[in-house]
């Protein structure tokens, strides 16, 4: 007697669920997309060009909220507070695993217990690049001399991705390239092409143009795949150091309350529209492989690199403000 009434309730305990999966999303409805970066970056256009299609495809209005500061901070916590009612998503980027570790006790939310992986768009890889005129001609180079000489590389400031590569770095070689923080990545490769620095682990698309102008030279791509766009630059693993292997990747996350219906319809939905030929060649063109993953597939993707580079920032003993 107590089965049939567990059996007969059943159905009554998932309408909640049924509802979401057949209400979600309403016609009509706004969707509000927090970049935690400048409008104009990498992680801003690629949640523009998802965001159009994602408009386009269920007839809502998608709204790309720019709230910058503190490394991504600001607007993690924006979403993080968000009510878990599926109208609000995150863009977030490698340097959001990393202040899970960089951030944990500071921070006024919990990256972990309070968002939710939605999916995994696309992957930059890092750019190992010197000033033209460097006497350091490829990677083993590099790591000679650094083992031998004081060096320093640049990077677009504490905790971001080109830092935690040079930690990476210095880890696998045991060297000490001396960091150097600079407020964004603009301003860093404006000295390291006038020879202030000696060497950059970029973000890709901010160096690509300068290695084809002539401007600087490109030593290794941290990647498993050499790159389309620098067919002639052998990868850090062709290079002898497969462990240096970076990308700076972007993914969305929500509120940790957003019903799980709207988490797998959204996730299902961003994969599709990443496999559609015209944006995978627009996220090529900005420097981006597709690496399309939704909600389960990113959520064990996102635990690696948390995991990842929480042990790299203490070996580096690296910290924020």
């Amino acid at each position: 007697m107590q089965r049939r009434h567990v059996l007969q309730t059943l159905p009554l305990m998932l309408l909640p669920g049924l509802a979401w999966s057949q209400d979600y999303p309403k016609p009509g409805a706004a969707l509000r997309y927090v970049v935690p970066f400048p409008p104009g970056g990498l992680t801003d256009v690629m949640a523009r060009l998802v965001g159009q299609k994602l408009g386009e495809r269920w007839k809502i209005s998608v709204v790309v909220d720019n709230k910058p500061g503190s490394g991504g901070q600001i607007g993690a916590a924006d979403v993080a507070k968000a009510a878990g009612d599926g109208q609000t998503i995150l863009a977030i980027t490698m340097t959001h695993a990393a202040n899970a570790t960089l951030f944990k006790g500071k921070a006024n939310f919990d990256f972990v217990k309070d968002l939710r992986p939605v999916a995994l768009l696309a992957g930059s890889p890092m750019l190992v690049v010197v000033p033209a005129a460097s006497p350091v001609k490829d990677f083993k180079d590099l790591v000679a001399r650094a083992k031998t000489a004081k060096l320093n590389a640049g990077s677009s400031g504490n905790g971001t991705p080109p830092h935690l590569t040079l930690a990476l770095f210095n880890d696998l070689y045991k060297t000490d390239v001396q960091h150097v923080p600079y407020k964004g990545g603009a301003p860093s490769m404006t000295d390291l092409i006038g020879g202030q620095l000696d060497v950059i682990f970029s973000n890709f698309p901010e160096s690509v143009a300068h290695v084809k102008s002539g401007k600087l030279r490109a030593l290794a791509i941290a990647s498993s795949a050499r790159h389309p766009a620098l067919p002639d630059v052998p990868t850090t693993a062709e290079a002898g150091a497969p462990q240096l292997a970076v990308e700076n990747w972007t993914a969305i996350m929500a509120p940790a309350g957003t019903p799980d219906a709207a988490v797998e319809a959204l996730g299902a939905e961003v994969v599709r529209i990443m496999a559609a030929p015209e944006i995978e060649e627009r996220a090529r063109t900005q420097g981006f492989r597709v690496d399309a993953r939704g909600p389960q597939a990113f959520g064990r993707f996102l635990g690696d690199e948390v995991q990842r580079w929480a042990t790299i920032i203490a070996a580096a003993k690296i910290s924020v403000e």
